[in-house]
């Protein structure tokens, strides 16, 4: 029986997507300008929407084909659960769905804003932001609702005399359902990312350094693509990448809870730990609307009043989820309710700290992009050197927070006992992930808030809107920058907890393959000649048990190998996706130069660039590029899991969650301090706009825009998805090993 306390998850999820909807339509009833400005945000939105048609329909066609595969495995080969295929539709449709309600709401709301930031700057702030907040709202109301539903669905129908192996069944079955998400997620991030940068990295070099004219200038032909870019990349992208983090933390946090207190024998003990992520998740969607209402500027606010009026927000969520969080565990009576607890802090606190550390290295109010403005009085070189020194030092507080954070998670959860209470150790950590991201829909609406800052610049500039209005939206834009790389910071420290619960729970996926293997064979074999030769053995096998049986450790050459490959599979994924941006941003200079060319009008003003054909040449160039590195993502797992097993398979995992974690962190954070030292010198410093300084750092953030905005980000969803298809075709690895 399921307790009433459960329906708190769904029915908070109903309560994000209403106030999302209410932020929506108060954000419609905004002013958006003059005649310029609406035609100008016209061209933005019909852009951003014809490409996520475009990009849907490609999507579309790739989830039928795999959930063809995946029945296939469930009703042809009986080594899949028969409701995985409907759920992996389900998660991917909702996960693109966010991204379409974020993504219009953000080409709607860029005129609104400049148009309200000529009124003040709190009114330009307080548009951008709860339209952001529909975005973030939206994300967490969808996943937890489709969580709530498959949870509920499956309790129906799942059977089973044993009560406490039903509820891992049911939950180890809900963890496959993920891999729609992580496969969206990566579509949309990877293709947002090559259309955005494409655009960008063109209209940069050829409208800035070439012409000399300034960004968002309506004679560049690019400028249009470029704002589509910033949609269809940083709200549509970013919100199916935290999507996927928060439905991929939530499953594997409940999965690992009912494994680890099966042990216990106590049912209802067993089902409260499961529930808890979806409450915990519940009650942080409450605290992110309130968190929402405490947004607010002062008129003349600088940087730092405007991150603090951010911070306001989401320091107080923050706050009231860690006490009430505390009341929610002791209310449902789980074993070490106060350990537990302590791992959620630790989560939230690893997720503050990463977040600062972020800011540090890419905000042009400290030291580190401040030096790298500094470098451009000598030139582009320089630049990139200082650029990629800031990025690379960046690595270690957060590298050292998350590993500090799972050990305490691991250490609180487990009440001490290291080893012994693994499974309990594990739970910490992947509920540790859950308290990180427990106030998402106020976090992202912090990230979605800069594209959307972004885009009301460019509408400033283009339709030339008086210099008051400009000052105050490049306050905005300045913050935007900020908030987006912290965003990333984020994503991407999330994306390291939520990947470790992810690899345990791979374990329990080939458990219960295990478990149908010897349901249809009579016997199984384990790689060490171990027979299992009826369905009680299997389940009684713990953790420890399992990777000693597949013989995963340091020793067995295939550990080694799937290191090696998942550490390859990083940089090979960096480097198709930087060659693909290359590609597509070499097509828009060439295009952009052709405009200039043959068009003497289009510098004198007298004639309005080809917008479209700019929009065109983004949109091929990303439907054809990003297919690729999402199948070898697809791919890759599978390939290892036939040739090396279990083994090759935990090895692999382990390699890209420790190269892909470090290296988006990385990319992330060189790409945002290039971008804010460009911000830095075009407020006044180092002579300023059109100075040799400026183009020096120009050339700096074209490099480091596929940094931040396509490969970095992209990296942390290659990390869960990778973990993700493991878990799905577990059955396969089991069935099937060659060596």
């Amino acid at each position: 029986m399921i307790p009433v306390f459960f329906y708190f998850a769904p029915v908070a999820a109903l309560l994000a997507l209403a106030f999302a909807f209410y932020f929506f339509r108060q954000m419609m009833k905004e002013d958006e300008g003059s005649e310029v400005m609406r035609r100008i945000a016209g061209h933005v939105r019909k852009g951003a929407m014809a490409y996520l048609s475009q990009q849907y329909k490609v999507v579309g066609i790739f989830f039928l084909v795999l959930a063809v595969l995946l029945a296939i495995m469930s009703y042809g080969f009986g080594i899949q659960n028969p409701w995985v295929p409907f759920a992996f539709l389900t998660a991917g449709f909702f996960s693109g769905l966010a991204g379409f309600f974020g993504m219009k709401t953000a080409t709607y709301a860029s005129a609104r804003t400049a148009q309200a930031a000529s009124r003040s700057l709190n009114d330009g702030l307080r548009v951008a932001f709860r339209s952001g907040a529909v975005m973030g709202l939206t994300v967490v109301g969808l996943a937890l609702l489709d969580i709530s539903f498959w949870f509920l669905v499956l309790n129906l129908f799942v059977g089973g005399e044993d009560p406490v192996y039903r509820m891992v069944i049911i939950t180890t079955t809900m963890l496959t359902f993920g891999l729609g998400a992580s496969l969206q997620a990566l579509f949309a991030r990877v293709g947002g990312g090559i259309y955005t940068k494409a655009a960008d990295v063109g209209a940069d070099l050829v409208g800035k350094v070439e012409a000399g004219i300034p960004e968002d200038d309506p004679r560049n032909p690019a400028t249009i693509a470029d704002n589509v870019g910033d949609n269809v990349g940083d709200v549509a992208g970013m919100g199916a990448d935290l999507y996927e983090s928060y439905f991929g933390s939530i499953l594997a946090t409940a999965a690992l809870g009912a494994a680890a207190f099966a042990a216990t024998g106590d049912a209802g003990m067993q089902l409260n730990a499961v529930l808890a992520p979806m409450l915990i998740a519940g009650l942080g969607i409450l605290l992110s609307i309130l968190g929402v209402f405490f947004v607010k500027a002062k008129a003349g606010a600088g940087h730092h009043q405007l991150m603090g009026a951010l911070h306001r927000g989401v320091n107080i969520s923050g706050a009231l989820i860690i006490v009430l969080s505390f009341f929610l565990l002791r209310a449902l009576g789980i074993d070490n309710a106060v350990g537990i607890w302590g791992a959620i802090v630790t989560g939230l606190l690893t997720g503050v700290i990463i977040g600062k550390s972020t800011e540090y290295f890419t905000s042009q109010q400290y030291a580190p992009t401040k030096g790298i403005s500094k470098q451009a009085e000598t030139g582009p070189a320089t630049v990139v050197i200082a650029g990629m020194g800031v990025g690379f030092m960046s690595t270690a507080i957060p590298v050292i927070v998350v590993g500090v954070g799972m050990i305490l998670a691991f250490t609180f959860a487990s009440g001490g006992g290291g080893m012994e209470n693994i499974l309990y150790g594990l739970y910490g950590i992947g509920i540790a992930a859950v308290g990180m991201l427990s106030t998402l829909g106020l976090t992202l609406a912090t990230d979605a808030y800069g594209p959307i800052a972004d885009n009301a610049g460019g509408n400033a500039e283009m339709a030339e809107l008086g210099p008051q209005v400009r000052e105050r939206t490049d306050a905005l834009d300045s913050l935007g920058n900020t908030t987006a790389a912290t965003g990333k910071g984020f994503a991407i420290g999330s994306a390291a907890l939520t990947a470790l619960a992810l690899l345990a729970s791979y374990i329990q996926a080939i458990k219960m393959s295990i478990d149908r293997v010897v349901g249809q064979t009579s016997t199984f074999v384990f790689p060490n000649n171990v027979e299992v030769t009826s369905v009680a053995s299997v389940r009684e096998l713990d953790l420890l048990q399992f990777m000693e049986f597949f013989q995963v450790h340091l020793m067995n050459p295939k550990v080694l190998v799937g290191v090696f490959i998942g550490s390859m599979m990083a940089f090979v994924f960096c480097g198709l996706t930087m060659n693909a941006v290359g590609r597509a941003a070499g097509k828009m200079v060439e295009e952009v130069r052709r405009q200039f060319r043959e068009n003497a009008g289009i510098m004198q003003g007298e004639v309005e660039p080809d917008y479209a054909r700019c929009v065109e040449i983004s949109t091929k160039g990303a439907q054809k590029e990003m297919l690729l590195p999402s199948l070898c993502a697809v791919v890759v797992p599978v390939l290892v899991g036939f040739l090396f097993g279990v083994a090759g398979v935990v090895g692999l995992l382990v390699g890209t969650l420790s190269t892909g974690f470090i290296l988006a962190i990385f990319m992330a954070n060189a790409g945002g301090a290039w971008d804010n030292a460009k911000k830095y010198i075009e407020e006044g410093h180092h002579g300023g706009k059109g100075s040799e300084a400026h183009k020096a750092t120009v050339i700096g953030d074209t490099i480091g825009d596929p940094f931040k905005d396509t490969s970095g980000p992209s990296l942390n969803i290659l990390i869960k998805l990778m973990s993700m298809v493991s878990i799905v075709t577990a059955g396969l690895t089991v069935a099937y090993t060659l060596f």
